[in-house]
């Protein structure tokens, strides 16, 4: 079986050996990519909605993998009981979204050992909810499919950590920035090419609200320029 891109680096952060959940599944690629490889004792896939569960399950018959797997029709991590799985996917959706699915389920995703995190929209509102309660940030990553760069989140649940990162660091994690992600220079380039046509747009406005506007947008602009040059350092 041939993952894209996206899947293949989602299902390469899912450790040897343990009991997987896919939450909103859809065919359930990853889960049957990891047991056809052998990688991991079991899958758990989930679905909010009947039919792509359908998929999953051909797929499943397809493949022989019936005896290592369960599939639930449910919302979220309300399918899952705590200590039921050893890691959690949950990918393909928004960032607010994973948020509120997490929150759902809160003891369920405590419980686990890692939660692998891929936000389609709002990045930025999934970190700052994981950090806000809790969650430590293992890693980051970025894969470009298609012309489009995809980030996935590692994290997992620890009381005793304590993050407050400066707003532009929810939005532009430090991480990839320390490690010289290439794709994260891409990213920066371009919300400072979207700063400048704001600006730009602005041009010689008057008024209170758009003094503050550019204010904004000129500070917002050198954080992101700082950014590049740490990177090129």
């Amino acid at each position: 079986m041939k993952l894209t891109k996206r899947l293949e680096k989602i299902a390469s952060l899912v450790s040897d050996n343990v009991k997987v959940a896919d939450i909103g599944t859809d065919h359930g690629y990853i889960p049957v990519y990891l047991l056809k490889e052998d990688k991991i004792k079991s899958a758990i896939l989930a679905d909010i909605n009947k039919g792509p569960l359908n998929n999953a399950r051909e797929e499943i018959k397809k493949m022989g993998l019936e005896n290592l797997t369960d599939l639930r029709l449910g919302s979220g991590v309300s399918v899952l009981k705590t200590n039921e799985v050893d890691e959690i996917i949950i990918a393909g959706m928004g960032g607010v979204l994973i948020s509120e699915i997490i929150e759902d389920g809160l003891d369920v995703c405590k419980s686990c050992d890692k939660l692998i995190l891929q936000p389609m929209q709002a990045p930025e509102e999934l970190r700052k909810y994981l950090l806000n309660n809790n969650f430590e940030i293992i890693d980051e990553h970025m894969v470009n499919e298609d012309f489009r760069i995809y980030e996935i989140i590692e994290a997992r649940y620890n009381p005793k950590f304590k993050n407050n990162p400066e707003e532009i660091y929810l939005e532009l994690p430090k991480q990839l920035i320390d490690r010289k992600e290439p794709l994260m220079k891409i990213i920066i380039l371009k919300k400072i090419k979207e700063c400048n046509s704001i600006l730009e747009k602005i041009g010689n406005s008057n008024g209170k609200s758009v003094e503050e506007r550019i204010s904004y947008l000129n500070s917002r602009k050198n954080k992101l320029e700082t950014l590049i040059r740490e990177m090129e350092e």
